[in-house]
């Protein structure tokens, strides 16, 4: 005798348009603990219950006319959900009347103003691009991580059959990432790589096939991202698709999710008995009237005589476009007799509450034995202030705060690194205590605290931070701890933030040498330093002077300087101070430095120096040519000198964006060909991140070196502006050949897992500094 099988929800949906309602008291039953998950991240108290009650009967409403989803209910759910708080809080304010709430009917998924550009990433677009169905599977059994046997009855499967149709759904999204690459024509070697590379990654491909993708990825840096993200689609699922559909408190969701399980609690008529609690003014009017859902509208599912059925079409396009703005998309049912409810004045609209998000992450790394930045963020996405804040940071073991060094702070009391946003923060026992005033709504607050990782430091769990407002209690753990390699932060701050860097060389091809003057006018064949006996360049003509050379620097309008560091850096094992002139000043001042590092090169010794020189490049206040001059170094060939300026400003046209800047003086080539260099502690937006990149001893003409941020081989706004040779011997705020020195900018959208990696095939470099910029996603 068979078993039968449960309806799954394209059948039970499907029965609910024929007039079945006990189907739909079926699929609130499997939903609901979900909805009230989500709902919970949005609103409190009893409003969670109505804002629950209220989506269910909106879907109800649009599934009995023929619209509404074929068998993803739950993500259709979540987003009505997120919907419904959305337009709830705009009638509570008065931005609109009930009558201008537009029908649910959401095809694409409703974009955060926090979130917007994420429905145009990669992974997002091939996600949405699948069938229903397949977006179904890959939602429950790969961002909310559901066992296959909870999500069988959902999907009217086995275990099994979940487990394959999973299987499927994956390479799909594989294959339409794969689509998506090659919707912009990759160079022509790429195509045949890209194309077997979801049979390579399934372990599908014959040896000879596998080793030809093997040789060309270890080249290719585009190649190279794109395996990367192939091979952990997962994560590229709950980093970029989780937020989009269930918003900025995804991961509050999914942990509220993972608490409660699958199965809902209560009966399907409390959904109806609570929606008549539900004040008028919030309940959103649908085409031919307010629906007034009682008992009997679950036993009948009778449309309305006015309502116009939404017409479904009869082929179902796979490829569901983001929308274009952040509004939610309104699907026009007109009914001509109908008036909008207009919410009465004299009745004051309350307001919501405060709904906060935090995160803490390490900024780069917290790597052992060398200082870091632990950075916290908190954002509040409610409709009223929350009250005063009170952090307690809790540090991994072996991590210490660094109290500050500047005289007149007292002992007790910390300085927070960037933009300190009105926050004062202790130490205490394990880590920090931080409190500030009350956020805003809508506004967003961090603190980023700096610290030293001991020597044996154990690797293991993040930094963790606790937060208190009044009533609200919210905690937040890191995904990274210790780590025994990458590169910790030396600065960072959030705010209307972007990045800049200038430098130049300080040695050489000699003047007199016929080619020479080509060659700095990067021409000819010659343009390698070790073609070359380097002799200091003397560019300002003093006397004071035995090596300078100058570089222009332009700040965006109406900025101001937040940090700026001075590296400086040569073939000498005896490091020393640097002078530095600013615009406008006669005299040179003599700059110490704060920090040195010394690495090997085939050549011998190396050294790079930092200073941070942030008072004295914001008391300037202008653009112009900066001046360095007279550090120590060794002439001849292969040897190279050169010095460059980073900075961090502010820019009133940019978004809230997140800045850092990373030193570590790291020798690529030879056995390390290839550095990755971890970005943590960034929630970037999908929009291009400015990276500005300082590097030494590069040559223009062995080609080779490339630079990726996980989307491909990028290419320098300056120099031969050549994607497969990046460090080329050219600096920004400088036309000529800069031997030795690059100091370059370059832009990419960051991946799901940001990180910088460097590669080399034939020459050997030491990758100075990267200072990033991105606009922020919350």
């Amino acid at each position: 005798m068979g078993v039968e099988s449960p309806q799954s929800d394209a059948d039970l949906l499907q029965a609910v348009r024929e007039g079945n309602a006990a189907a739909y008291g079926e699929l609130y039953e499997r939903h609901v603990t979900a909805a009230r998950a989500l709902a919970r991240q949005l609103v409190r108290g009893a409003e969670v219950e109505d804002v629950v009650a209220e989506s269910f009967t909106k879907i109800l409403d649009l599934v009995g006319r023929g619209g509404g989803p074929d068998s993803g209910f739950r993500t259709y759910l979540l987003t009505v959900v997120r919907r419904t708080v959305y337009d709830r809080s705009r009638v509570e304010s008065r931005q609109v009347t009930t009558g201008e709430i537009e029908l649910y009917d959401p095809g694409v998924p409703f974009v955060d103003p926090a979130l917007v550009g994420l429905e145009k990433s990669l992974i997002a677009r091939a996600y949405l691009s699948l069938p229903e169905r397949w977006r179904a599977v890959l939602w429950h059994t790969e961002v909310e991580r559901t066992k296959p046997a909870d999500v069988a009855p959902l999907l009217g499967l086995s275990a099994n059959g979940v487990a394959a149709l999973a299987y499927r759904a994956r390479e799909g999204l594989r294959q339409a990432y794969l689509q998506m690459h090659l919707g912009s024509p990759p160079q022509h070697d790429c195509r045949p790589v890209l194309g077997k590379m979801g049979a390579y990654v399934r372990g599908g491909l014959a040896r000879r096939d596998s080793k030809a993708v093997d040789e060309h990825v270890s080249a290719c840096e585009e190649c190279h991202g794109v395996l990367l993200e192939l091979t952990d689609v997962n994560r590229g699922l709950r980093v970029m698709v989780g937020p989009l559909i269930a918003g900025p408190l995804f991961g509050g969701y999914a942990a509220a999710l993972s608490k409660t399980g699958i199965a809902g609690a209560g009966g399907a008529l409390r959904l109806f008995g609570r929606l008549r609690r539900v004040p008028k003014q919030q309940q959103v009017a649908v085409a031919g009237g307010t629906v007034v859902v009682t008992a009997a509208v679950l036993a009948s599912l009778l449309l309305v005589a006015d309502e116009k059925p939404i017409v479904r079409p009869s082929v179902i396009t796979p490829v569901a476009q983001p929308p274009a703005s952040v509004a939610p998309v309104p699907v026009p049912v007109p009914v001509p007799s109908e008036r909008p409810v207009q919410v009465p004045p004299s009745k004051k609209a309350k307001p919501g509450k405060a709904r906060l998000r935090a995160t803490i992450d390490a900024l780069g790394s917290l790597v052992r034995a060398q200082p870091g930045i632990v950075g916290i963020r908190l954002r509040n996405y409610g409709e009223s202030p929350s009250e005063e804040l009170a952090a307690q940071v809790d540090l991994p073991d072996g991590v210490t705060l660094i109290p500050p060094a500047r005289r007149g702070h007292s002992a007790a009391l910390l300085a927070p690194v960037g933009t300190v946003d009105g926050w004062a923060c202790r130490p205490v026992s394990g880590g920090a205590r931080c409190a500030r005033q009350a956020l805003e709504a809508g506004q967003g607050t961090a603190v980023f605290l700096r610290g030293l990782v001991a020597d044996e430091a154990p690797e293991g769990a993040g930094p963790a931070v606790s937060i208190a407002a009044g009533s609200l209690r919210l905690r937040a753990r890191a995904e990274e701890g210790v780590r025994t390699a990458g590169a910790p932060a030396r600065f960072a701050t959030d705010g209307k933030v972007t990045v800049r860097a200038i430098g130049n060389t300080l040695l050489s091809c000699p003047s007199e040498r016929a080619g020479c003057a080509e060659t700095r006018r990067r021409q000819g064949t010659q343009r390698d330093n070790d073609l070359w006996p380097m002799t200091p360049v003397d560019q300002d003509e003093r006397p004071d002077t035995a090596s300078s050379s100058g570089a222009d620097l332009s700040l965006p309008k109406g900025s101001e300087v937040v940090w700026a560091g001075l590296y400086w850096s040569a073939a000498d094992d005896e490091p020393g101070p640097i002078k530095l002139r600013p615009p406008g000043r006669r005299k040179y001042l003599t700059v110490q430095p704060g920090e040195v590092t010394m690495r090997e090169l085939p050549l011998g010794p190396v050294y790079q120096a930092f200073a941070d020189v942030s008072a004295l490049v914001g008391d300037v206040r202008r653009n112009g040519t900066w001046w360095a001059a007279d550090i120590p170094m060794k002439e001849g060939v292969s040897r190279h000198a050169g010095w460059s300026l980073v900075l961090i400003v502010t820019d009133p046209a940019e978004p809230y964006s997140q800045a850092v800047v990373l030193d570590t003086a790291t020798v690529v080539g030879g056995e390390s060909r290839r550095v990755r260099v971890p970005l943590g502690g960034l929630s970037p937006a999908a929009s291009p991140a400015r990276v500005e990149l300082v590097t030494w001893e590069g040559d223009a003409d062995l080609k080779g070196d490339k630079v990726s941020l996980g989307s491909g081989a990028l290419t320098s706004s300056g120099g031969d502006r050549d994607p497969a040779n990046v460090f080329d011997g050219s600096s920004n705020g400088v036309a000529e050949m800069t031997f030795g020195t690059d100091v370059d900018t370059v832009g990419a959208e960051l991946g799901v897992d940001p990180g910088l990696t460097i590669v080399t095939d034939k020459d050997v470099i030491l990758f100075g500094v990267a200072a990033l910029s991105v606009r922020a996603r919350s």
